[in-house]
C-alpha cells in the first residue's frame, strides 16, 4: 500500500433488489407509486438507496437532500479531507466548539466501547498509520511492524484518554488520533433514513456503507440482504445490518494482516471470518460488528443481554456458522 492510498472496505452485504445502473433511475413498482434507486459514494465507498414514494419528484428532491447531507457529514468525519473536523482534531490534539454530530458519534462510540470492554476503540488510528508506514517500505516484514514499535504506539491509544463534551474535545496523551471509520458510515446511513422518513418515505433500503431498511418493501414483504461468502439471507424491516471480516482490506494483499487491529495488542487478530450484526440502527450495527470481531461467542452472548432487538451471525474460520440472538 502506498502512502496516501485510501483503503476501501470489501462489500460484505449484497442487496436483493435489482435495477439498471444509472445514478438515479425508476424501478418497477405498483401503479400509483414511485420506486427510485440512487447510486453514488459516501466516505469513499459505493453507496445506494432504493425508496418508494407516491410523488417521484418529491423522491428525487429527498435524494438530493440526502446527498447534500452526506457531503456535509463527510466534512466532519472524513480522515481524507484535511479540512474536516476529525482531521483538525487529529492534527491539533484538541477541537473547540466541535460539531454536534461529532459529539453524538463519540457518545455512541463510547457506549459500544464500554459495553465491549474496549474492543471497539476509535483511538486505534495511530496503529493503523504504523501498519501503513510499515507496509509502504520495501521488503517489509509480512508479519507486520516490530513488537517494540507496536508497544510504543499502544501507549498513545485508549478511548479513556479522550475527553469530550459539547464545548471541546481533547486528547489527554500526545500524538493520539481518532478514526471513526468503524461507525461513521453507519451514522450517515441513519441520517439518510431520518431525512427520508421525515419526507414521508415509508419504504426504503439505504446502503451508505452500511445497510438500513425503513419499513418493509411496498408489497409488505421484508427487504433482503445477503452476507457475502455465505448462503445467509437476512430479512430486514426497520433494522440495519453491518459486517466486519478478516477477508476485507489487507495491508499488503492476501495473507498479510487485515484492517481489524485488536486495540489490546495492536495486531490484526479477528477471531471470526466475518461478523454480521443486525440492530435497530446502522451506527450500532457498524460499531458492534467491529467490537464482536475480537470477542468469543460467550462474550458476544453476554453483550447482547444489554442490546434488545440485536442479533449476530458468525462465520467461523472452519466454515461453520452461528446465529446468536
Amino acid at each position: 500500500m502506498i502512502k496516501g492510498a485510501r483503503p476501501t472496505r470489501r462489500r460484505f452485504i449484497s442487496l436483493s433488489a435489482a435495477a439498471a445502473g444509472t445514478a438515479l433511475c425508476p424501478l418497477g413498482a405498483r401503479a400509483g407509486s414511485a420506486a427510485v434507486r440512487w447510486r453514488g459514494r459516501a466516505l469513499g465507498a459505493p453507496a445506494e438507496m432504493i425508496l418508494h414514494h407516491p410523488d417521484r419528484a418529491q423522491a428525487e428532491r429527498l435524494i438530493r437532500r440526502v446527498v447534500v447531507e452526506i457531503d456535509r457529514l463527510e466534512r466532519i468525519f472524513s480522515l481524507y479531507r484535511p479540512d474536516s473536523a476529525l482531521a483538525t482534531l487529529n492534527a491539533r490534539g484538541a477541537l473547540a466548539d466541535p460539531p454536534v454530530e461529532l459529539i453524538e458519534l463519540l457518545e455512541q462510540s463510547h457506549t459500544v466501547w464500554a459495553l465491549s470492554g474496549g474492543m471497539f476503540d476509535p483511538t486505534v488510528q495511530p496503529l493503523w498509520l504504523l501498519h501503513v508506514r510499515h507496509f509502504s517500505t520495501p521488503d517489509a516484514d509480512p508479519a507486520g511492524p516490530p513488537r517494540e514499535s507496536i508497544e510504543a504506539v499502544l501507549a498513545r491509544t485508549g478511548f479513556e484518554h479522550v475527553a469530550f463534551d459539547r464545548n471541546r474535545i481533547a486528547f489527554r496523551r500526545p500524538r493520539m488520533g481518532l478514526t471513526l471509520n468503524g461507525v461513521a458510515q453507519g451514522y450517515i446511513t441513519d441520517r439518510a433514513v431520518d431525512i427520508l422518513r421525515a419526507g414521508g418515505v415509508l419504504h426504503t433500503l439505504a446502503d451508505l456503507g452500511e445497510v438500513r431498511a425503513l419499513g418493509p418493501r411496498e408489497n409488505g414483504t421484508p427487504w433482503h440482504a445477503g452476507i457475502a461468502g455465505t448462503d445467509i439471507r437476512v430479512d430486514l424491516v426497520n433494522r440495519a445490518i453491518a459486517t466486519s471480516g478478516t477477508n476485507g482490506f489487507r495491508f499488503a494483499g492476501p495473507g498479510s494482516p487485515s484492517h481489524l487491529l485488536d486495540p489490546r495488542t495492536g495486531v490484526s487478530a479477528g477471531r471470526h471470518d466475518s461478523v454480521s450484526v443486525v440492530a435497530p440502527t446502522a451506527a450500532a450495527a457498524d460499531a458492534l460488528s467491529t467490537a464482536f470481531s475480537f470477542m468469543d461467542g460467550d462474550g458476544i452472548v453476554t453483550a447482547l443481554r444489554a442490546l434488545p432487538a440485536t442479533q449476530v451471525h458468525l462465520h467461523e474460520p472452519d466454515g461453520s456458522y452461528r446465529h446468536i440472538v
